[in-house]
């Protein structure tokens, strides 16, 4: 093994150890981008830096899924395994890949050039079968050469952006960033120089006069929370930007960033304005690497043009940002998890109460929004509350982006009003199922949803017409099965992705998640117990009652509605003379 040269790392651990622990994911990050991994010196080195014990150093690398404590290749290639992507093909994929590398090993040279992982869903549905190539994002991977993938010179994704309205999508799927000077074309930033002229009282108001409510699955109202930070007689308050999107099924944060960063700016600023913050987080998913580049450019665009920074547009208030990118933990989408990740601790979620508002970030009052729920504010205030409120419904207004992807003709990200019917956004948006093939079912809510099926095509997509249906909006997302689709597998992949993320800080999730993944699994198999039915849902309902946070709480939930749907599934299926499955 070569000698470790630790003066490489020296002047980032000068720049960032005088923040303590808080660096620790940045420091990590910025180390194996250097050494192509974290051999024990640079850890050591870190820690003492940090001020961060190397127990803990340890505790935080072997948590998060992309960093390395081994050498790795030096060209790492992640397959997605996401029912949208395995639909498309992505185990055929992963063979070609696995057969590809070991084809061009040669002994001392190429073995140690390309490892190929399979990845949990990486964002990319809408361009399945998809894969990251050192983390750049790779479309339609069964399409592509070998030879481009690994040289880098294979195409790049551009968002399929559609919809009724384009209100928060006015900027995407254009093909292109849209940089600063493109965004104020647009109108941007004239929201924030309006709020800037408001109390931050008035704004507060207005936000929950327009009956906003998170976008994130929990559906909060966005009002009350920051009415709650804004009211603190706290002096040090933080605004967090959860960019943190792993729900299988789920881009719409990653169109936006990618297509139009400075609108979800302009949200956060409003916010921290609003709530009296002058420091604001922006945690994105380690996997968006490219999305993050993204992100760093519009952040000092912003600074450069004065928008960051100290007296915001010549206001008197002060507010900047910080990035921060994740590495691979789907539980670090949980607000208070998040916390812990940006503390520089592995994401585990905190018990609550208290609640971020009071006890957030740093243990301070915190305000936290994600992508989606931020770009309706400059909205807000440029239409007024009255106006967002004709959008939609009485008790769902505003705009709402939906995530369509599987077996429709045009998987892509469509902004609709609060209202539309299901049957609507894929007939009508999405070009209805591929040719030649019926509806079987859609998954509402990603990988913690449930099964909507013929009798659901012309519910309502809002919160109170899908609650009456028994499904769960969550944050947008709807992947859809033809009548070719074998459901026990979509939901053994959905139990090996719980199983696989759960973080294992409280024994029903920890436990909960294995055994439903090893039930399921034996019925995939044809070999079910007597009793595995009544298993899994004894195992669901302890999980949804006991668990500490919401992965826990809905790691059962496709599963319990599969079980309602289909109770044949999971029984075990007659053979045929042959030996195979009847």
């Amino acid at each position: 093994m070569p000698e470790i040269d630790l003066a490489l790392l020296q002047p980032v651990l000068a720049d960032l150890g005088p923040q303590g622990r808080t660096a620790l994911l940045p420091a990590l990050h910025a180390a194996q981008e250097l050494y192509g991994y974290i051999p024990e010196p640079v850890a050591a080195a870190v820690g003492q830096a940090l001020r961060v014990p190397l127990a803990d150093v340890y505790g935080v690398i072997d948590f998060y899924a992309l960093f390395y404590r081994e050498p790795v290749a030096k060209t790492i290639i992640h397959v997605c395994g996401d029912p949208a992507c395995s639909m498309a093909g992505a185990d055929g994929v992963m063979k070609v890949m696995a057969q590809q590398v070991e084809r061009h090993r040669l002994p001392g040279e190429i073995q140690d050039t390309i490892q190929v992982e399979r990845a949990p869903c990486l964002g990319l549905c809408q361009h399945a079968p998809a894969l990251l190539v050192q983390g750049a994002p790779v479309p339609k991977a069964d399409t592509q050469s070998w030879e481009d993938l690994v040289s880098g010179k294979a195409q790049r994704p551009y968002s399929v952006v559609g919809g009724d309205i384009n209100l928060l999508t006015f900027n995407c799927g254009k093909g292109r960033i849209t940089n600063l000077d493109g965004y104020r074309q647009s109108g941007g930033y004239d929201s924030l120089r309006k709020a800037l002229a408001l109390s931050p009282d008035a704004i507060v108001a207005e936000v929950k006069a327009a009956g906003l409510v998170g976008r994130g699955g929990a559906a909060f109202p966005t009002g009350a929370k920051w009415e709650a930070v804004a009211a603190s007689s706290e002096p040090v308050k933080y605004v967090v930007c959860n960019a943190d999107e792993a729900e299988p099924g789920t881009f719409k944060d990653r169109v936006v960033i990618e297509d139009d960063p400075h609108r979800v700016l302009e949200g956060l600023i409003i916010c921290a304005f609003a709530v009296g913050a002058h420091k604001g987080y922006l945690y994105i998913r380690g996997e968006y690497q490219l999305q993050y580049l993204i992100l760093k450019a519009a952040i000092a665009e912003a600074r450069q043009a004065g928008i960051l920074g100290r007296n915001i547009l010549d206001s008197g208030f002060d507010f900047d940002i910080e990035l921060r990118r994740g590495a691979g933990a789907y539980i670090c989408g949980e607000e208070t998890a998040l916390f812990e990740s940006i503390e520089g601790k592995r994401g585990f979620p905190r018990i609550k109460p208290p609640f971020p508002t009071t006890h957030g970030l740093f243990g301070k009052p915190t305000v936290i929004n994600n992508v989606e729920t931020l770009i309706n504010i400059p909205l807000i205030l440029k239409i007024g509350s009255a106006a967002y409120r004709h959008l939609g419904t009485q008790k769902s207004p505003g705009p709402k982006l939906f995530c369509l992807s599987g077996d429709v003709m045009r998987p892509g990200l469509y902004e609709v009003p609060f209202g539309v019917t299901f049957r609507h956004l894929m007939d009508d948006l999405a070009g209805g199922m591929r040719a030649g093939h019926k509806f079987q079912a859609a998954l509402f809510g990603g990988a913690a949803g449930a099964f909507a099926v013929e009798k659901d095509l012309d519910v309502r997509l809002s919160f109170e017409d899908l609650r009456a249906a028994g499904l769960p909006l969550g944050s947008g997302v709807i992947t859809v099965f033809d009548e070719t689709r074998d459901m026990q597998e979509i939901l053994l992949r959905l139990g090996h992705f719980f199983a696989d993320e759960s973080c294992g800080k409280c024994y029903p999730c920890q436990m909960g998640t294995q055994r439903q993944y090893e039930i399921l699994q034996r019925i995939a198999e044809n070999r079910p117990l007597p009793g595995d039915k009544d298993r899994l849902l004894d195992v669901g309902w302890t999980m949804t009652d006991a668990s500490l946070c919401g992965l826990g709480q809905t790691a059962a939930s496709a599963v319990m509605s599969a079980i309602r749907h289909w109770p044949e599934l999971f029984e075990a299926r007659q053979t045929t003379p042959e030996g195979g499955l009847a």
